[in-house]
């Protein structure tokens, strides 16, 4: 009998748009002759099941289930491609696993810690894990802009600390430019980190559950044409994704641990998509992504493809080892 599968998509953040794709992607990926898929959309003002015909059905938030004209439907399992708030944050995976529902994130406290840059930064530096140095700032707070700078130093960057895909980040090469990038950062998010330049090869890696083991996916050089790896570059083509990353194979090995490192100390699992830049030749954390994007031009497919692993087969692994 086939599962039923709900493919959740959109959410509360700025990064709505791009999990709608995202969603849409695996929808239009899922083998129809193995699964029920259904299009999950939650909004702020509206959960709703949205068929082939843009018809829209409210979710129960009782039991997740929807009604679809006289017939009920309850999910066997919930493919998570909600990016932000509440996908990424720890909201849905608590509510899913209050109700006993598989689904292909982390678990809640995972995804709350990962979300929140400066929790999962702190959380990993007892393992010896370099990052940035960095200055944290809340809204109400009092700035000084002297002590950022003696501490971080210019240029730095300025960063939304629960936000995705760039939203509310900006590069500061002047002590003058803090203020707006911190109110910048404030639209999006109440908490702020601040943190060093560190100028150096980027290089991002995703790191997956495979057939029961860990398999950390070829390494993605990126080279951005804009200032920094913004949104611009990620979304609209102004930046160079290069897989295999062209380091030599000391440093590929090194970082290809680190990310395994982090996965396991984090106790990951699922999809999860890490940066890295490159420091006096040692890798340094920036963050951890727990639902990466899953569009054709996402990062972690592209590194899955290289790996000789398709998306149908990327993302009917996740829903497998969730349901196990």
């Amino acid at each position: 009998m086939k599962k039923n599968i709900a493919i959740i998509m959109g959410g509360y953040s700025s990064e709505y748009e791009i999990s709608l794709k995202s969603g849409q992607v695996v929808y239009d990926t899922l083998d129809q002759s193995k699964y029920n898929t259904y299009r999950i959309h939650i909004f702020k003002n509206k959960w709703v099941f949205v068929n082939d015909m843009d018809e829209e059905f409210p979710i129960d938030k009782n039991d997740f289930s929807v009604r679809v004209n006289e017939t009920r439907i309850y999910f066997d399992c919930v493919f998570n491609a909600i990016h932000g708030s509440p996908g990424e944050d720890g909201l849905m995976q608590g509510y899913f696993e209050l109700l006993g529902i598989a689904h292909t994130s982390c678990n809640m406290y995972q995804a709350a810690l990962t979300f929140n840059k400066r929790d999962c930064l702190s959380a990993l530096k007892p393992y010896d894990i370099k990052t940035a140095q960095s200055f944290y700032v809340n809204l109400g707070d009092e700035i000084d802009e002297n002590a950022i700078v003696e501490k971080v130093g210019l240029p730095c960057f300025v960063k939304a600390n629960r936000a995705g895909s760039s939203f509310g980040i900006s590069k500061v090469y002047k002590k003058e430019e803090l203020q707006n990038a911190l109110d910048v950062a404030f639209k999006e998010d109440d908490e702020v980190i601040i943190e060093s330049f560190l100028d150096g090869t980027e290089v991002s890696v995703g790191v997956i559950n495979y057939k029961h083991d860990i398999l950390v996916l070829p390494l993605t050089e990126i080279v951005s044409e804009n200032d920094f790896f913004d949104y611009e570059a990620k979304y609209l083509g102004k930046s160079q994704e290069i897989t295999p990353a062209r380091i030599d194979e000391d440093k590929a090995e090194q970082v290809r641990a680190l990310a395994k490192k982090v996965y396991k100390v984090l106790k990951l699992k699922g999809f999860s998509r890490s940066e890295y830049i490159f420091k006096d030749g040692e890798p340094h954390l920036l963050e951890v992504n727990t639902v990466p994007g899953l569009t054709k031009a996402s990062i972690l497919p592209q590194q899955a493809a290289k790996a000789g692993i398709s998306m149908s087969e990327l993302f009917e692994n996740a829903i497998e080892s969730a349901l196990q």
